[in-house]
């Protein structure tokens, strides 16, 4: 009888030992990461709710940034939509740590008006950027971000191919992970808990 108890005992204790080993596991990212994380290039242009948005001044916030545009038919109405849930699953403990922001690619339709009427129809959470074209460019190029005009339409009603990915910048102010579309929400908000979490 000793031996099977003893024999137990050792079989509760190895699945224990294995258990804190698996708790212990370093946490993975779900993003593409990108190293070495750089310094997220400056941001500052006017907020479509009337203030100015800087970059800079988001440390200790995770900052989540897209690029699209309010006649855009699919993508952006889709990834706003996942930034909704993003905000509402990341829980209200860390809800104050997100920052959504969307960038206009579409300068000339794309009034501080119209994109704060359209973000805010996602969420109140979300913050829209325009400005001049020369003011956007220099944030596109610093993020590298594809934009292409399709003249083909009519002169107001044309659709510009963007880049789609979704640009994550941790509370260090660096830019850290990248989210082709598609990507799950809970994905992102995994990671996002646990960039807040982080030192």
């Amino acid at each position: 009888m000793n031996k099977w108890l003893w024999l137990g005992l050792g079989i509760l204790v190895g699945l224990l030992a294995a258990g804190g080993l698996a708790f212990r596991q370093p946490y993975t990212l779900r993003g593409a990461e990108i190293e070495p994380a750089m310094p997220a290039p400056e941001i500052e242009l006017p907020a479509a709710n009337g203030d100015q948005f800087v970059l800079s001044q988001h440390k200790n916030e995770v900052v989540l940034i897209f690029f699209g545009y309010t006649h855009c038919p699919d993508v952006c109405p889709a990834t706003l939509t996942e930034m909704k849930a993003l905000l509402a699953q990341v829980g209200e403990k860390y809800q104050d740590g997100v920052r959504p922001v969307f960038v206009t690619v579409d300068p000339q339709r794309d009034t501080a008006e119209r994109l704060n009427t359209y973000v805010s129809a996602f969420s109140p959470g979300i913050i829209g950027l325009t400005g001049t074209e020369e003011e956007l460019q220099t944030v596109w190029s610093g993020y590298g971000v594809y934009r292409e005009i399709d003249d083909s339409h009519s002169a107001d009603n044309y659709l510009v191919t963007h880049t789609s990915r979704l640009y994550l910048v941790d509370k260090q102010g660096r830019l850290r992970l990248t989210y082709p579309f598609g990507t799950p929400v809970g994905d992102i908000v995994e990671d996002v808990r646990y960039l807040l979490k982080e030192g």
